[in-house]
């Protein structure tokens, strides 16, 4: 039998939070990564100013004058987006409801967000944090994300049974995302979800190189075809060797007590030093108590998890190791494997609505943004241009 729902009264008395956190947010139907933001900032920036407040009580000049106060205190453009983004969401719904009478968010700029260029990886600084990975596993992870360009999600979801290797398919048809309990449906850590982030399952050919590879990691591991292509069973933790000669790698910079110390040594790192050669002291050092049975040996650092790689285990123990081995001179993300993936596609002559359906976007706007990313992707316009300087100055000299 139907039961007649509870709404929420329409006498005015309602406030902010209570309409927010009762009605508003429990109703909302919405990705469980979009619930996660929605609250965070909630929680964040709108409950502590406007909670207290009714609905029919907050006007444009309060949220005029709450934006003001986000910048004020240092909130970047994005974070003042956001933050508007979910109020915003959040009136457009008691609108729609009949508790308020008009939309106090509507009209109200934001600071406007810069459209920085986007940096591209080349390919020779792909090859030195390839080489630097230091794991075979985690390099076919690497070297399979740069060739299909997937997002961590549909990367990290991928099992056997997905990849054709007669036909060097690759099928795309779900994604995994990691959450706090809180918001997963069950409690645990990682959801799958039966589609990726465009709702449309895609279709990519691979390679025969990295064809062949996958078809010798599953059988290496002998990966069923419902088992996770990429997973924390397959990794092995492997102790590298480093060059720790303190008279070849120099002295630290001066401590707060103004003394230096050797690069390479675990006084270095003691006094604060984390860089390479420091970190891999300390852990040589380490090892060899463990050997000696001084100290219990630590298991390898991974989350709670069912199999699936998380993000912030592969940036912190494996991606950003390596990129600071590379010794790239610009920040490096493993997102940043999707990019290049575009750009040089794109570069090499690739048809811009086949790499639109590669990536998965919804519009060829987006792919259009890795157009001209790379350091030299301008050098055929100039050369063009040149060209057409040198002709024009020969055609005037001819008359």
């Amino acid at each position: 039998m139907l039961q007649i729902l509870e709404v929420p009264p329409t006498d005015g008395s309602l406030t902010f939070g209570e309409y927010a956190l009762t009605w508003w947010l429990p109703n909302l139907v919405v990705e469980a990564t979009t619930r996660r933001g929605y609250t965070s900032n909630l929680r964040k920036y709108l409950l502590p100013v406007f909670g207290d407040m009714r609905l029919t009580e907050i006007t444009k000049a309060h949220v005029r004058v709450w934006v003001g106060q986000l910048i004020a205190s240092g909130a970047g453009p994005s974070t003042v987006y956001q933050a508007k983004s979910v109020l915003s969401s959040a009136f457009t719904m008691a609108l729609d409801d009949q508790l308020v009478t008009f939309h106090p968010c509507r009209g109200v700029p934001g600071p406007p967000i810069p459209r920085k260029p986007r940096q591209v990886i080349t390919l020779e600084q792909f090859e030195l944090i390839y080489e630097n990975l230091g794991d075979d596993h985690m390099r076919l992870l690497a070297e399979t994300d740069i060739e299909t360009g997937l997002r961590w999600g549909e990367l990290t979801e991928l099992r056997a049974g997905d990849l054709d290797l007669d036909s060097q398919l690759l099928t795309v048809s779900r994604a995994v995302v990691e959450l706090t309990p809180e918001f997963h449906p069950t409690g645990g850590r990682f959801l799958v979800k039966e589609y990726p982030k465009d709702k449309e399952f895609r279709r990519m050919k691979l390679s025969a190189n990295i064809t062949g590879k996958l078809e010798d990691h599953i059988a290496e591991h002998c990966i069923g075809r419902d088992e996770l292509l990429f997973s924390t069973r397959y990794y092995v933790r492997s102790e590298r060797e480093v060059d720790l000669d303190p008279l070849t790698l120099g002295m630290t910079e001066p401590d707060e007590n103004g003394r230096c110390h050797w690069h390479g040594t675990t006084t270095a790192y003691a006094h604060g030093c984390r860089c390479t050669y420091c970190r891999a002291a300390v852990a040589q050092y380490r090892t060899t108590r463990r050997a000696q049975g001084k100290d219990s040996p630590r298991k390898p650092r991974f989350r709670d998890t069912d199999g699936h790689l998380s993000a912030n285990w592969f940036r912190n123990q494996i991606w950003l190791g390596a990129v600071e081995r590379a010794d790239i001179d610009m920040r490096v993300r493993t997102h940043d494997m999707r990019h290049a993936h575009a750009s040089w596609l794109l570069a090499g002559g690739a048809d811009l609505q086949v790499v639109k359906e590669r990536l998965g976007h919804a519009s060829i706007r987006t792919t259009e943004v890795y157009l001209h990313t790379l350091p030299d992707a301008d050098e055929t316009a100039l050369n063009a241009l040149v060209i057409s300087a040198r002709c024009r100055a020969a055609w005037s000299a001819r008359k």
